[in-house]
């Protein structure tokens, strides 16, 4: 049985090649069973479920790297000095390669995100789903248009983004985010009197989380270090290059509640615009 094995063995290390593909197979099997165990029957994956789905990637890759250098570790020596005249050329060729490696170095190192925080790199925002030694996945999220919604479309950005784009960590837009309604009037009217029966009424909207929101805030302040704008509705106006008037409106609220409320302060608006000024009243 030992002699079997031996030769078994033996055979295996004479034709590396196919020893190679075998261990990459039967990893890659391995993997497999280890992503559908983590993955389940559910519909949609989990926070928790991506970040130990992209552990058990990077760990197979790294895995299979360790293993196929100690196979080929004779080979590799001596090609590396053989290629001692090429390495500048090499170096070069693979100067992206090197920077995805460094920029998750610098990822990991800098703890600027993690799975299932929402960030943005350069003019893209999205959601992490998984990051790995080469690249970070997300699935991209309509921030830039006012939105809070999936788009549906995922992004693959290299790990060298890092070095030319700041990343900008937008987790806490999750829960609540300060979302802001600008609203355009072309005549030139005082719109200020309107002003305190829209608190009231934006403040009506938000009554039933108001208190959540608070306390929310709180812990992004402490979090944070900073004194951020607060709960309560805020309310401005500026002026237009042609004369027009801009009403600028934020309020903090749930994410998944922004566009409603959108809604409803536009209609509020407009109905006390139109009761005050009449119908000679353009907004």
């Amino acid at each position: 049985m030992a002699d079997n094995i031996a030769l078994v063995i033996d055979f295996l290390f004479e034709h590396k090649l196919f020893f190679t593909a075998l261990i990459i197979v039967i990893i890659s099997l391995i993997k497999h069973v280890i992503i559908t165990a983590i993955r389940g029957d559910v519909a949609f994956l989990s926070d928790v479920q991506r970040k130990w789905m992209s552990r058990t990637k990077n760990g197979v890759f790294v895995l299979t790297i360790l293993i196929l250098f100690l196979l080929w570790q004779t080979e590799v020596s001596k090609f590396a000095l053989s290629v001692t005249a090429i390495a500048i050329a090499l170096v070069i060729a693979s100067k992206e390669i090197i920077l995805c490696f460094t920029g998750s170095i610098q990822r990991a190192s800098s703890r600027s995100f993690v799975i299932g925080d929402w960030i943005e790199v350069g003019n893209i925002y999205g959601q992490v789903i998984e990051h790995n030694l080469m690249a970070t996945v997300i699935q991209e999220i309509d921030l830039q248009n006012g939105q809070y919604h999936f788009t549906g479309k995922t992004a693959t950005l290299p790990n060298s983004m890092f070095f030319t784009y700041a990343v900008k960590n937008h987790n806490f837009l999750k829960r609540y985010v300060y979302h802001h309604i600008t609203i355009t009037v072309t005549k030139f009217d005082n719109l200020y009197p309107l002003f305190p029966a829209l608190i009231e009424q934006i403040d009506h909207h938000c009554e039933d989380f108001i208190e959540v929101a608070k306390r929310y805030n709180g812990v992004i302040e402490k979090h944070a270090g900073v004194d951020l704008p607060g709960s309560e509705p805020h309310i401005h106006v500026t002026s237009g290059a042609t004369g027009e008037q801009n009403v600028h409106i934020m309020i903090f609220c749930p994410t998944e509640r922004a566009i409603e409320l959108d809604a409803l302060i536009r209609q509020d608006f407009m109905q006390a615009y139109h009761q005050q000024f009449g119908t000679q009243a353009h907004a």
